[in-house]
């Protein structure tokens, strides 16, 4: 008797999920495309056709469960039975959605179609008058509800965050750090096919700023004007870089060094740091570290230069 119970309440439940999975995708579709093409009067028709169509099909399927499931018993009953199951099922589908749009993975479409039946076969287990069915059907939404709302957002932050340090990186073999300048740290950065770095002073009442830029190789190399630009002085060193002096309004200078390095070119510059402190910033570049990235991402320092 117990396994017979048993077998009519799988059926059921079977049964309930079955009509939702064929009912419930098509309706949401008709609905989108009564919306789409009709605005929202044709929505609102679709919407009172249909949703009592559902109903009716719920109630059709809950009739194998007279002896289970106590509102079955009577047609009356089955029809308020099955009002509840789609209200439920319904409210669970939305919240699905809502997590869906929130990028948490919920498999391909056709796992998504699959799933649309489960809100509504857990909904129609909580009728069931057996301790473990109930049990079941409470364990099932407590799993949805960690996976939505907790764990699957949660591993889509990760894969967005995985997909934006893969962006960041595309141009990886530009990305070098030189050591911050004394009293200075990095404030910005850029990335992009041509990386840049922007070091101001820590101190708020003393301004300070130089910037370092890196291209690829590939780029023209930089070189002295020709013919020689009115206050620009430029002369190229025994390595091949080039130091350039602009004189700018209010009698400062800026200096600019330029540098190949590795499959890279390097260039520095400044009206406030001295060619010796440029210099070392040359001579301490490194490539841009996993760790500084993250670091730099969760400190919001990043420009995108796509």
């Amino acid at each position: 008797m117990a396994n017979g119970r048993a077998a009519t309440t799988a059926l059921h439940l079977v049964l309930v999920w079955a009509v939702a999975v064929a009912v419930v995708p098509a309706l949401g579709f008709a609905l989108l495309a009564a919306a789409w093409g009709g605005g929202g009067g044709a929505a609102s028709v679709v919407l009172v056709v249909g949703a009592p169509a559902a109903v009716g099909l719920l109630a059709l399927a809950g009739v194998p469960a007279r002896t289970v499931v106590p509102l079955c018993a009577t047609a009356r009953g089955r029809f308020g039975w099955a009002t509840a199951v789609f209200l439920l099922g319904t409210s669970g589908v939305v919240a699905g959605l809502a997590a869906y749009r929130a990028d948490v993975d919920l498999g391909g479409a056709g796992g998504r179609v699959v799933l649309t039946g489960v809100p509504y076969a857990v909904a129609a287990a909580l009728f069931v008058p057996g301790r473990w069915v109930r049990l079941g059907a409470v364990t099932a939404l407590a799993a949805a509800v960690a996976y939505g709302g907790f764990a699957g957002p949660a591993q889509a932050r990760q894969r967005q965050h995985e997909a934006e340090i893969a962006r960041y990186r595309e141009y990886a073999e530009v990305q070098y750090l030189g050591a911050a300048p004394p009293g200075m740290t990095v404030a910005r950065i850029r990335v992009g096919p041509a990386f840049g770095v922007e070091y101001r002073g820590v101190r708020e009442d003393e301004f300070s700023l130089a910037s370092l830029t890196v291209h690829s190789a590939s780029a023209p190399r930089a070189r002295c004007p020709e013919p020689p630009e009115k206050g620009l002085t430029c002369d190229t060193d025994p390595g091949g870089g080039i130091r350039t002096v602009r004189r700018v309004p209010g009698g400062a200078a800026e200096i600019t060094l330029t540098r190949r390095y590795r499959g890279a070119e390097a260039t520095v510059s400044s009206q406030t740091l001295a060619e010796p402190g440029l210099r070392r910033l040359l001579d301490t570049l490194r490539p841009l570290s996993d760790a500084e990235l993250e670091r730099l991402m969760r400190e919001d320092r990043i420009d995108d230069g796509f």
